[in-house]
């Protein structure tokens, strides 16, 4: 989506598919050193300082910080969510916020009001991503790169708010909407040794001087959060690639029958300017309560009639779609940006099939509700859930 004005804001709801053209699809893409494209999202606007300081000058960089790590199991899913391509790192560990059921969770009381600030009587779920017949599918793109892929220093618009690098960042880098994309030009690397990730806003590649707008890494094996008050790639100071949905991952919950376990980003075109754990930073100067903050999560009600929502025996795609909508009703969707009410995100490769998108369109906003997560916390700077009473997990 496209940025408004400050790092913080993100596209009006209107401005839906805005990838630029590029390149078919061709996985092998040679890249320098041994970068491996896979899965990824799209849309949803990063976030860079909605109370940052001046942008600071080109160059300056700040305070890398790459997490440790602390795995841990729940018993809903012991082995968590794995990132595709990189078999060896978790998405965090399975006891993170974003892989935690919280189906169970009470419903948050500022719910209505948060719903009816997005227009959810009236409004349908929209997929950021899908196909993009002869360009560039919509979709976040991630590459899995090893230690040998080359490390590069990187340029800041917002160097104080940006973890310093270097990042294995290259020429041959997919980024959101392809290489001469507009919009957000997120770009996602996962180094599958250290288990790394990396994420850029606005990333640009050239040999003597890559810039981004802000940038932000993370180890996957840690529950560690960003520090309080900065962005990262998202208004919302968290991870991108933990939220995209991702169409290998769906195809794999409908042929094992194993359940997609983690929560998907979404955007909200207005949001308090405030943000709930597990989010770091807001990106609004609107203080009104009636308004979702970032990191709000909703789910999918467990009245929704997910077997009644298509014909599996006559509907392509449709036990697809039914997969996703029990990701929904167990993991749901945590807003992490501004831009377009109720559209969520998901990986650009694979590719997503146009029927499947389309009946992922008709998935009704006035279903969900906001929960109240905040209670799941053990500490403000860290990303573990545990449940307590009256606080379960489902």
């Amino acid at each position: 989506m496209l940025r408004l004005g400050h790092p913080g804001a993100r596209r009006p709801a209107a401005a839906a598919a805005v990838m630029a053209a590029a390149l078919p699809l061709a996985l092998l893409a040679a890249c320098s050193a041994a970068v491996v494209p896979v899965a990824a999202q799209q849309p949803a606007r990063p976030g860079p300082a909605a109370r940052a300081q001046a942008v600071q000058a080109a160059k300056a960089v700040q305070g890398a910080r790459a997490t440790q790590a602390v795995p841990a199991t729940r018993p809903a899913a012991a082995s968590g969510t794995i990132v595709r391509g990189a078999p060896g790192c978790p998405m965090f560990p399975a006891d993170n916020v974003w892989n935690t059921d919280i189906s169970e969770l009470p419903v948050n009381p500022r719910s209505a009001a948060w719903m009816q600030s997005m227009d959810s009587a009236g409004t349908y779920l929209h997929p950021d991503f899908g196909p993009d017949p002869g360009g560039y599918p919509y979709g976040i793109p991630y590459n899995v790169v090893t230690n040998a892929h080359a490390l590069v220093n990187v340029t800041f618009t917002y160097a104080s708010q940006s973890d310093k690098g270097p990042y294995p960042f290259g020429p041959g880098t997919r980024i959101e909407g392809g290489r001469s994309a507009g919009g957000d030009r997120h770009a996602i690397m996962v180094n599958s040794g250290t288990c790394r990730l990396y994420e850029l806003y606005d990333a640009r590649y050239s040999a003597s001087d890559p810039t981004a707008g802000s940038g932000a890494i993370w180890n996957l094996q840690s529950n560690s959060l960003r520090p309080l008050d900065w962005t990262s790639a998202d208004a919302a100071g968290l991870p991108i690639l933990p939220g995209l949905l991702n169409y290998g991952q769906v195809r794999a919950a409908v042929r094992t029958g194993t359940p997609i376990t983690h929560a998907i980003r979404f955007t909200a075109q207005t949001t308090r300017s405030s943000f709930l754990w597990p989010a770091r930073h807001e990106a609004s100067s609107d203080s009104s309560r009636s308004l979702p903050p970032m990191g709000a999560r909703f789910r999918l009600a467990a009245s929704f009639n997910v077997s009644g929502f298509c014909d599996s025996a006559t509907t392509a795609y449709c036990k697809d779609a039914k997969a996703v909508l029990r990701e929904m009703q167990h993991y749901g969707l945590i807003l992490a940006d501004n831009g377009s009410n109720w559209f969520f995100g998901g990986s650009a490769f694979p590719r997503w099939p146009d029927a499947l998108v389309s009946l992922l369109k008709g998935i009704p906003a006035s279903s969900f509700q906001a929960v109240a997560e905040s209670c799941l916390r053990v500490s403000r700077n860290s990303g573990k859930a545990t449940a307590k009473p009256g606080c379960p997990i489902g």
